[in-house]
Formats: C-alpha cells, sequence, structure tokens
C-alpha cells in the first residue's frame, strides 16, 4: 500500500523534516526514533502519515513529554498495519485513578471505543492546538467531504508554520 510518511522537527532553526521509510518499524518506540533522528536538538517532532488518500495519522513528542497520537479514521485500522500501529497507540487510555468507579462506567467505554473504530477519528485531538490548529478545527478538517488526506496534512502544516518543509519533501 502506498503511504507518504514526513518527520519534521522544529528545533532553533525553525522547522527541518524528511521523509521516513516506515516499513520496518515496529512499535511506536520506533516510531519515535525515526522521529528523534530528524534533529536531535528539536524540542519538537511531528510524524505526518497518509495512506492511500484514505486516512492520515499524525504522532507528535515534545521534548519531555509522552507521545500522542491522532488517526483521522478508526477503520483504517481495520485494513492497514501502520494504521493499527498508530490507532493502538492513539486509543491507550490511562488508568483511572478511583478503580472504585461503577461498573457501567466500563460498559460505556466499550461502546464508545466501539464507536470510535467505525469511521471516527480517534486519539488526541488537541495535539496541535498549540501549533495553530485547535482540536474542532482538526475534527472538522477531518469531516469536510472531499477532503485528502494530503490537503488536510497541507492546513496543518500552514498553521503550524511548517508547510514549506512539508510541501519539499512531496516534491523530492
Amino acid at each position: 500500500m502506498p503511504y507518504f510518511a514526513a518527520a519534521l522537527a522544529r528545533g532553533p532553526a525553525g522547522w527541518s523534516g524528511e521523509e521516513v521509510d516506515l516499513k520496518e518499524v515496529e512499535d511506536l518506540d520506533g516510531l519515535i526514533d525515526e522521529l528523534r533522528a530528524v534533529d536531535d536538538e528539536a524540542d519538537t517532532w511531528l510524524l505526518f502519515v497518509e495512506e492511500n488518500d484514505e486516512w492520515f495519522g499524525i504522532v507528535r513528542v515534545d521534548e519531555d513529554g509522552d507521545p500522542r497520537v491522532f488517526l483521522s479514521d478508526g477503520r483504517a485500522m481495520e485494513t492497514s498495519e501502520l494504521a493499527s500501529l498508530l490507532g493502538e497507540a492513539a486509543t491507550v487510555i490511562d488508568p483511572l485513578e478511583d478503580d472504585a468507579d461503577d461498573e457501567d462506567d466500563d460498559d460505556d467505554d466499550d461502546d464508545e471505543d466501539a464507536a470510535q473504530l467505525s469511521g471516527e477519528p480517534i486519539g488526541d485531538s488537541d495535539l496541535l492546538t498549540d501549533l495553530g490548529t485547535p482540536s474542532g478545527r482538526l475534527l472538522k478538517l477531518c469531516a469536510e467531504e472531499g477532503q485528502l488526506p494530503a490537503d488536510v496534512i497541507s492546513a496543518l502544516c500552514e498553521s503550524a508554520g511548517c508547510l514549506d518543509t512539508i510541501d519539499a519533501l512531496r516534491i523530492a
């Protein structure tokens, strides 16, 4: 399946990036290694992935933070190994602080997960808020009829100030 994956890093000199091959990547740690290899002095790394003009994914790693993942369409997890890898990371749920919660809450969570996997975006829709794309706008872009993943990624990169960087990778 053809895909495009670009790792971008924001460092002291601005944005830099490179196209990455994810065929050998087996887990989220491997993705993070690919990201950090772009610029080891960066403070923010982004991975944009799109496959077959059907879906896109974003992985964000900040200097000291845990990775944050967003997948535009949970259904892609059923047909794409790459989407499955991203989707698994996107659907990780932190353990509840209070384990004494009502069991009915667990049933609600299962229902929400099932709904998320039926074509809805999954993951952290706030991951680009400080880079110019609030959650609501990201979700609206995903839902917009006729919008290709490349178009959405370009809009996100334009807001973040790295459109020239990703465009140069697409042309290369």
